[in-house]
This record gives C-alpha cells, structure tokens and sequence, in this order.
C-alpha cells in the first residue's frame, strides 16, 4: 500500500527518469516528463523511438533504455508505459538497483501491482513503489495530482517569489 512515506522515498533520490517519455505534448508521458523539469529535478526521459524531447524547457536528449541510465541506483523512475511493458520495466528495474518506481495510472494490472509489492516471481520488485489505488486523483497515484505534496514530504518542492517566478517565465520565452 502507498503511503506518504513511499512517495518521501520516492522523491529522495537525487535523479529522476521518466520510461515512457512522450515527444508529443498531449501525451501523459510528456506531461509527466515535463512536471519534473517545472518542479528543477534533474530528469531523464527514457525513449527508444526519439533521440530527443522538446518541452517548454529545451530540448532534451533521450536514453533507449534503463540499462542506459548513468547512476540507476540513486535515480527513482515514473513508468508511463501499458501494463505488460511496466512489468518487464519493473524486472530490469529490479536487476539495475533502482530504489523507487511511480507506476502512474493506466501503467499497471494485478500481475503488475503483485510484482511490483514484492509478491511475484524471484521475490519482485524490492524497491519503494508508490502505485494502485490512492492518492488525490481518481484513477491512483499520479505525480501529476500528488507530486507536490510528495515533494513538500521530501523537503524538495520549491516556492518561488513573484520576482523569481516572473524570471522563471522570461526565461522560457
């Protein structure tokens, strides 16, 4: 079961990445990838079609896969991906030493879920998982939805001042 110490976890690694990264924006894969750049955390999209990710932000290079990421042990993965990939997802996570993973909604099933607590085949997933049923939104967990508050947890979530945010803004125009 997620709790508010799962996603705490969740957010204390120092790297983050996103399997599923979407280069088109109507996409949740973009709007998640997007969400951690709003939020200043250091992210990497996970795409094996695209070499690159435009956002309001830049442009971004992609990785093809999880074996591709630089430090996997100190970098907690969001997964926008259909359920059948989310679970291989979560075996090569499990193989790599990734600490946490945030199965967003629509990523996930009961043989997902299972592995993913723990329960599966050579003992699943052992890291935190911050997935299923819960949160604010009505579909579960969505860092979407319930990002802030996790990030809030962590000590992470930045508040900018009406002069910062206005910076903040030009700087993207």
């Amino acid at each position: 079961m997620t709790t508010e110490a799962t996603v705490r976890a969740f957010f204390n690694s120092p790297q983050f990445a996103v399997v599923g990264a979407s280069t088109n924006p109507a996409k949740f894969g973009h709007k998640v990838f997007t969400w951690y750049h709003a939020h200043s955390l250091p992210v990497t999209p996970i795409n094996p079609a695209s070499a690159t990710i435009e956002t309001p932000f830049g442009v971004h290079p992609t990785i093809k896969s999880l074996a591709d990421l630089p430090d996997p042990e100190h970098t907690s993965l969001s997964v926008i991906t259909p359920a059948p990939v989310t679970l291989n997802v979560l075996k090569e996570a499990k193989k790599l030493g990734i600490p946490a993973v945030w199965l967003q909604p629509g990523t996930w099933d009961e043989a997902v879920l299972k592995f993913a607590r723990g329960d599966g085949e050579d003992g699943g997933y052992q890291g935190a998982v911050v997935a299923g049923d819960g949160g604010n939104g009505h579909g579960g967990w969505c860092v979407l939805v319930d990002g802030e508050r996790g990030l809030k947890a962590a000590g992470k979530l930045k508040r900018f001042g009406v002069g910062q945010l206005v910076g903040e803004i030009c700087a993207l125009m």
